[in-house]
């Protein structure tokens, strides 16, 4: 069995793991095998054989995968996931060579926090990435709905009406409801509903972005608006993005908990190769043990703040960065 296949076993095996020591076989195997990646540790003077902790490896710039091809080995893409943005920006690839390992990692680390997809109806108001298509979220909440078996219709643009009679009749059958949001379209909904409806049994998920259609607002003031209009005691979010495959989820409290293939480490603001445990606020790496077909080791534009259990709350952005829709917070 090659490594690619005993990785991708141990990740699928219901079991814990070592999470450094997967991590830092990755790396030598990626360090190898994508020649993006190699070609960058050599530039930086960087041996694979000098990697020997999570903070001694070097971790890709994200940019890279709107200039590149970012490819672990030789495969044609099952599926090609595209970032969201504005027609003046260039947007990221990122090719995946299995469409359901994504699925079936999202799904694991959904359910691991949230219990299983069959206790939900599963509404989404995503219309700016169902507009511009190639979106890692749609194809994640397509699989959500599906894997629901709800008979319910799961996406909706702006027709609030139908949204709202959906609701209710999820409500009636006893079934928990899942709503997942670009921010500014469930901004715009709780407009209208100013929390006159009953959302008792619904989980409210916002997974950031304005798109430009609304003015941007720090998380506090974001999540305070949107349990106002929608009647709700907490307002949960996801953390993704079109170059990782796994997610980290806030449950209503503003950190995030990263799943079983997601680890965070933070960066010197000023120096990014200086990456130690003890830091608490910096630019945010990460490790994703799924990416094991592009790169696993990534330098986001985000900035953090770390707690000593891994979950990790977002500050903001890096100046002069894209603006992007997971999670996008103005500070």
């Amino acid at each position: 069995m090659d490594f690619k296949a005993r990785h991708l076993q141990l990740l699928a095996a219901d079991q814990p793991f070592n999470f450094e020591k997967t991590a830092l076989a990755l790396f030598r195997y990626q360090s190898a095998h994508n020649p993006v990646y190699s070609d960058y540790l050599q530039h930086l003077g960087r041996s694979p054989e000098s990697v020997t902790r999570l903070e001694d490896i070097p971790y890709l710039p994200i940019e890279f995968f709107k200039t590149h091809e970012v490819k672990t080995g030789a495969f044609e893409p099952e599926v090609t996931f595209y970032s969201s943005g504005t027609t003046q920006m260039t947007r990221s690839r990122h090719q995946v060579a299995s469409l359901d390992l994504y699925l079936r990692t999202t799904q694991r680390i959904f359910e691991s926090f949230y219990g299983p997809l069959t206790d939900y109806v599963v509404l989404a108001l995503l219309p700016s990435y169902l507009e511009q298509g190639g979106s890692s979220l749609v194809a994640m909440v397509d699989y959500f709905v599906k894997q629901s078996g709800q008979e319910e219709e799961g996406f909706y643009l702006r027709n609030h009406d139908q949204l709202l009679q959906t609701v209710k009749a999820a409500q009636q059958k006893g079934k928990k409801v899942l709503l997942i949001g670009v921010s500014y379209a469930l901004l715009d909904w709780a407009d209208e509903l100013q929390g006159r409806e009953d959302f008792s049994h619904v989980t409210i998920m916002e997974t950031g972005g304005m798109k430009g259609r609304r003015r941007e607002m720090i998380r506090e003031e974001l999540h305070t608006y949107l349990k106002q209009g929608f009647g709700v005691e907490a307002i949960h979010s996801e953390y993704g993005m079109t170059e990782l495959l796994s997610q980290a989820y806030s449950l209503g409290d503003g950190f995030f908990h990263p799943g079983y293939t997601l680890r965070v480490l933070l960066r010197d603001l000023n120096d990014p190769f200086d990456i130690r445990p003890d830091m608490r606020t910096g630019g945010i790496n990460i490790i994703d043990l799924a990416n094991v077909d592009s790169c696993a080791f990534l330098e986001t534009k985000d900035i953090g703040r770390l707690k000593p259990d891994g979950t990790f709350e977002v500050l903001g952005r890096f100046d002069n960065s894209d603006i992007r829709g997971c999670n996008l917070l103005v500070v």
